[in-house]
């Protein structure tokens, strides 16, 4: 026995009058073409926007500006840390021009730029930039990068002082617009600038929360933490940490003692080697300005013309399928006389509908030509970001690959030589296997 879509089919190749139950199939199936195009109109409607990320900071954010100058004793140093790079899509249609070296860079970068925000505020000593853990900091700030693509930058900030207090740790993020791109300055005005500066008021709001007599204990804390790192066996015994990271003065040595005034006159050289490590940032922050705009401009434009590629190839194909799937089913419908009568209208719908079809793979096909572009971008970025190469007293430091890492070998240099010029060399430990030639001290 012959079920319905035989019949169905039958009554078709046959010319004849097609039964009851199967126009009902085919307005039913006419109602699933109508919903095929709906479903394409709000899919394209959906793809036309980027999604963007939760916690996004205000627009047009004012920096906050101090109104006075301060003395010594109420400003605090602010030391940055590289960022964490954090980690791009492992996948490489995902990654879309990012990539690991590109990352690298920003971790230099955006503390750079950071650095230059909170400078022009007025509410805080020294801000540097340091590879990574300053044990003297006042004000230690880190962060790491969760996305930045060009048209979104999401960074997730942690602010804490010398005692280890959390000042905060929150996200932040900043999705560009197409005019942000263009009114650019180095050290003033980047693309994400609201977010520099909503991380920056919330800095001076914290710090402005602080009583005369806690600035005062961060600074003491500081210089004892810095201290006990020079000569533990000298300053420990004035420090105590909770388990909780909290730092506590248990006692603290007396104003004029000796060897607290040889580790004061210790600190100048270590400050001088910061410097010179946030010169050759500068530099490299300042090398990195052109290309990295750039970079982030052209990669949101290429985005986005990549999303209108796929959001008109997507359509055009949905339309395409729905018109020569309709084509068929008028066919199938009507009785021979209105076939006769429609077979270039059926005709012309299949053409239409193939041809939509090949318009949008095309369109796909350019979108992974724009795809091509944004990866060459990246490459190109990434080849413009040179290595750091740091002089200090006469000897020369790579800061590049696993500059950060060296950093602390160089900081053990430094502690050797300050030993043995102050008197505490028994109170110096050499760090295991260290990467350091015996014979003239440079690290390698």
């Amino acid at each position: 026995m012959k079920n319905h879509t035989d019949l169905c089919l039958a009554g078709y190749r046959t010319n004849t009058q097609l039964p009851y139950h199967c126009l009902y199939s085919h307005k039913f199936f006419m109602k699933k073409i109508q919903y095929l195009i709906i479903l394409a109109s709000i899919l394209s409607l959906l793809s036309a926007c980027a999604v963007k990320p939760a916690h996004q900071v205000p627009d047009k954010v004012k920096p906050i500006v101090a109104d006075r100058e301060f003395s010594e004793n109420e400003l605090l140093n602010i030391s940055i840390t590289v960022f964490d790079p954090g980690e791009i899509p492992s996948d490489h249609n995902e990654q879309q021009g990012l990539s690991p070296q590109i990352r690298k860079a920003e971790s230099r970068f955006i503390p750079v730029h950071l650095k230059y925000t909170l400078q022009r505020t007025g509410y805080f000593g020294a801000v540097r930039v340091v590879p990574d853990d300053d044990p003297g900091s006042e004000i230690i700030i880190s962060g790491k990068i969760e996305l930045s693509d060009g048209e979104s930058t999401v960074l997730n900030i942690t602010a804490k002082d010398a005692r280890g207090i959390i000042w905060f740790q929150k996200d932040y993020a900043e999705t560009a617009k197409p005019y942000e791109h263009l009114s650019t300055e180095p050290e003033k005005e980047d693309t994400f600038q609201d977010l520099f500066n909503t991380v920056a008021n919330d800095l001076i709001l914290a710090r402005n929360n602080l009583q005369e007599k806690e600035v005062h204990e961060i600074k003491n804390i500081a210089e004892l933490r810095y201290a006990t790192d020079m000569a533990p066996n000298v300053f420990s015994s004035y420090l105590r940490e909770e388990q909780n990271g909290r730092f506590f003065i248990d006692r603290l040595p007396a104003h004029q003692d000796p060897m607290l005034q040889r580790v004061r006159n210790i600190q100048p050289r270590d400050d001088m080697l910061i410097d010179a490590i946030n010169n050759y940032y500068d530099a490299y922050y300042r090398d990195l300005w052109d290309p990295y705009q750039n970079w982030r401009k052209y990669r949101s434009q290429e985005v986005e013309a990549m999303r209108q590629l796929e959001r008109e190839a997507l359509t055009e194909q949905v339309l395409g399928i729905a018109a020569i799937v309709g084509a068929i089913a008028l066919g199938a419908s009507s009785d021979s006389a209105t076939r006769a009568q429609t077979t270039t209208l059926r005709e012309v719908m299949i053409m239409g509908g193939a041809a939509a079809i090949y318009s949008g793979t095309q369109k796909k096909q350019e979108s992974a030509i724009n795809q091509e572009a944004i990866e060459e971008l990246g490459d190109s970025f990434a080849s413009e970001a040179k290595p750091l190469i740091i002089e200090v007293d006469g000897e020369t430091v790579r800061l590049s690959g696993s500059a950060e890492q060296q950093y602390s070998k160089w900081r053990q240099l430094l502690k050797k030589i300050y030993a043995s010029e102050t008197g505490l060399v028994n109170d110096f430990q050499a760090p295991v296997e260290p990467d350091i030639d015996p014979k003239n001290d440079v690290v390698q």
